[in-house]
């Protein structure tokens, strides 16, 4: 079943038909037993998923497909409950994550609790997998890679792309500052990582240098990013995942200009995997998140 043709998660379905026939968000969240958020949040699943505007304005009044659309859902919600053994909304759902490291400290758990929120229903295991290798602990329902892109064994979609720089701590530019140029960076420490490889920035620099092979090397950019807090160098670091030391002020930029990193972060899954709901309603709130 392809994502445009996907049966709507059935959680999206009755937050619509309390919606339409309450017309308030917050009496709606009241029946459903879940926050206003998480009822905002279904409904513009339902219409990107159907790929229809089922309300017209802010008095939640239906559009002319929002009224025929609601006229099949209560239809379905009906045959449903003829058969209450077929129709367990209230279980709790089980989905099991794979996340990079440095994703999962900087990118997912900053927004995760509004994930929850909306699907309060739905229980994460979250375990760390590694960039490249993607070796994970378990089996996973969902596994966010970091790599090329180019995953033959699993459908994927791009959830992220980025720029990267050199940072450092504030402590270790005003002792090896300021820089002006690329150049500058010659003879300094630079810190490693296969994750991230120099040559991107020495090349967009138009640098014939090799890829540095001395001084310490790390397989997880937030390692590196505290060990460039430490003072211990400069990391080619990306601007996404290192957006928790800069904004605490552990690191500083050295120049203004970023470049693209040949590497992105992907959603990965088996097919089928997207038949359950509770794996497309975490797919689609995170591409939405990160958009």
């Amino acid at each position: 079943m392809s994502a445009n043709s996907r049966i709507p998660p059935i959680q999206c379905l009755l937050t619509f038909e309390a919606l339409a026939r309450l017309r308030s968000v917050t009496q709606a969240a009241e029946e459903l037993c879940v926050t206003p958020s998480a009822v905002s949040h279904r409904v513009k699943q339902l219409e990107q998923i159907i790929g229809t505007k089922l309300f017209g304005r802010s008095d939640f009044s239906l559009t002319t497909e929002g009224i025929e659309y609601l006229a099949h859902v209560r239809e379905g919600l009906v045959s449903l409950q003829r058969f209450p053994s077929a129709n367990n909304t209230s279980g709790r759902r089980k989905l099991r994550l794979a996340v990079t490291p440095t994703f999962a400290r900087s990118i997912l758990m900053p927004r995760l609790k509004h994930f929850l929120e909306a699907y309060p229903e739905i229980d994460i295991t979250l375990q760390v997998s590694i960039p490249l290798l993607d070796v994970v602990a378990e089996d996973a329902d969902l596994t966010v890679r970091f790599g090329t892109g180019r995953y033959s064994d699993v459908e994927h979609v791009c959830l992220a792309k980025d720029d990267v720089t050199p940072l450092a701590s504030p402590a270790w530019v005003r002792k090896n500052g300021p820089f002006s140029s690329a150049e500058e960076l010659q003879g300094m420490a630079l810190l490693r990582s296969p994750l991230e490889p120099w040559r991107t920035w020495f090349a967009a620099h138009d640098l014939d240098w090799p890829e540095p092979t001395d001084g310490s090397s790390f397989n997880d950019i937030g390692l590196m990013c505290d060990a460039a807090a430490q003072d211990l160098g400069v990391g080619l670091i990306r601007t996404k995942l290192g957006a928790p030391w800069l904004e605490s002020g552990q690191l500083v930029r050295l120049f203004e200009r970023s470049v693209p990193s040949p590497h992105a972060h992907y959603l990965c899954w088996r097919t089928g995997t997207m038949e359950r709901w509770e794996c497309a309603a975490f797919a689609d709130w995170l591409k939405s998140a990160l958009a």
